[in-house]
């Protein structure tokens, strides 16, 4: 019907100036006028050029005034010749049309209220508000002034359509053949596909989007630091363990019972099981001697050691209680073979949530065994590890931690921030360590780790851990991320 009636108009008339109007007129709704002029323009059938127009409507209080009048008129006439008292004239009136009536009659000038009392200044008014309200209802133009009061007063709402201007196209006809989408069999055998109109083919039509899943930004980058260890001859650790002794995290490492790591503000320890129930007995015995009275060239701690703590089950608070397992088992193995190990998994600290930390994290780390280890090659890896995370700039600072000696924290100049910051953590694991494992004296370790949160962040411009990891991220962000390409060298 929509269809005829636009090309029936057409032949006889030069245009369709407005589609609305023509909608109205044939007793259809636009938005279904709008589909078939949508259809007919796109076989050129008629040339649409579209506009927008803007018109007022009443809101619900505008329609309430446009029947009854506005509160300022009903004010003015409830007000007696002789004048009335303020108290008996609020009485009288609708508590809402006293409060705007008394505002707008007096900013109107019609009436003057003074000690209480309340008096005409005019004889007669005009209710100018329901005259306007009353041509918008009825669709008429009203001054540009005047509209913007009756906005003011929140009286019209503004609306902007859109609509069409029509004219013939170049391929323009009165009754349009349906194109045929598909040639059949039928077609074939009656043979009237010869006078068949097919559709064409739209080539630049867009297509079902794939569906496929995404990686998330911590995994590529993951798997872009993981073959950045591959490349340079590490090995994987197995770190499927997130529940670890105190023994193995903390005893093995040489770092005292008495240290504040160890409290439960700062490690989460399991209440079933409480307790681990096997540890290698020599080497805990070992552990225990340098603890207490030292060796190896060290005085120890000189404390009474508890076996009780070291049996304790936690969530591990770093990926060295893995490090220590596998230069443990290393240790067994005669004769020694040199080895670089590496592990990226999740670590879990007791700490506050906020934009920067999480009650878990990524760590990656990264260790070569060998005989002869200086801090000089430590560096050199370093140096060869971070070139080819694409940071070619680096520093480091003495630090202090209880299990390397020598201990270095690495800076790199960052060029968005234009400042150096701390990318990671380094050292030489202590001979109190090495040594009670059963590893040979000339066998040095040395080791580092870092993050895997803090560099994806950097990478793709995320200032709030949450948004990264956990339950607040976004899937679009996973979708929309682009591959993560380290700076190889």
């Amino acid at each position: 019907m929509a269809e005829d009636a636009i090309l029936g108009f057409l032949q006889a008339n030069d245009e369709i100036s407005d589609s609305r109007e023509f909608a109205a007129g044939i007793g259809i709704e636009h938005t279904e006028l709008e589909n078939v002029i949508k259809s007919l323009s796109g076989f050129e059938i008629v040339n649409a050029k579209d506009f927008k127009k803007d018109n007022y409507v009443l809101s619900e209080e505008g329609i309430l005034y446009a029947a009854e009048g506005s509160p300022e008129v009903f004010f003015f006439l409830t007000v007696p010749t002789e004048g009335i008292s303020l108290a008996d004239l609020k009485a009288k009136l609708d508590a809402k049309v006293f409060s705007i009536g008394s505002s707008w009659a007096k900013k109107n000038n019609w009436i003057e209220i003074a000690k209480g009392y309340v008096t005409r200044k005019v004889e007669v008014v005009e209710d100018k508000v329901k005259i306007l309200l009353k041509r918008v209802e009825d669709g008429k133009v009203v001054d540009a002034n005047d509209a913007a009061d009756l906005l003011k007063r929140k009286l019209i709402v503004k609306q902007t359509w859109r609509g069409y201007t029509l004219r013939k196209g170049p391929k323009y006809v009165l009754k349009r053949k349906k194109a045929a989408t598909d040639l059949t069999r039928e077609h074939l055998q009656k043979g009237d596909w010869k006078d068949l109109e097919f559709k064409e083919y739209n080539l630049n039509a867009q297509v079902q989007p794939l569906q496929i899943g995404y990686l998330q930004p911590l995994l590529e980058v993951r798997e872009e630091i993981q073959n950045i260890f591959l490349q340079m001859g590490f090995e994987e650790m197995p770190t499927n363990n997130f529940v670890e002794s105190s023994f193995w995290n903390f005893d093995a490492l040489f770092q005292p019972q008495q240290h504040p790591a160890r409290d439960s503000h700062d490690t989460f320890f399991l209440k079933a099981p409480s307790s681990t129930k096997y540890l290698p007995e020599d080497y805990v015995e070992r552990v225990k001697r340098v603890h207490e009275a030292g060796g190896y060239g060290s005085k120890g701690y000189g404390y009474d050691w508890k076996r009780e703590e070291a049996d304790k089950n936690l969530l591990r608070t770093h990926t060295t209680a893995v490090s220590t397992r596998m230069l443990y088992m290393l240790a067994q193995k005669k004769p020694f073979t040199p080895k670089r190990y590496y592990s990226i998994d999740r670590v879990f600290r007791n700490e506050a949530v906020d934009r920067t930390h999480l009650a878990e994290f990524h760590q990656i780390e990264g260790l070569i065994c060998d005989h002869g280890l200086t801090l000089g090659d430590l560096i050199g890896v370093l140096e060869d590890f971070f070139s080819r995370l694409g940071m070619s700039k680096l520093r480091f600072k003495p630090a202090y931690n209880p299990y390397t000696e020598p201990s270095m924290e690495i800076f790199s100049y960052h060029e968005g921030l234009k400042k150096w910051v701390e990318v990671g953590n380094s050292g030489m694991f202590r001979p109190e360590m090495l040594l009670p494992m059963g590893l040979p004296e000339d066998v040095n370790v040395i080791a580092w780790g870092l993050s895997l949160e803090r560099p994806t962040m950097i990478l793709y411009g995320i200032d709030n851990i949450r948004d990264l990891f956990g339950p607040k991220v976004d899937f679009n962000l996973i979708k929309g991320n682009p591959l993560c390409r380290l700076g190889l060298q």
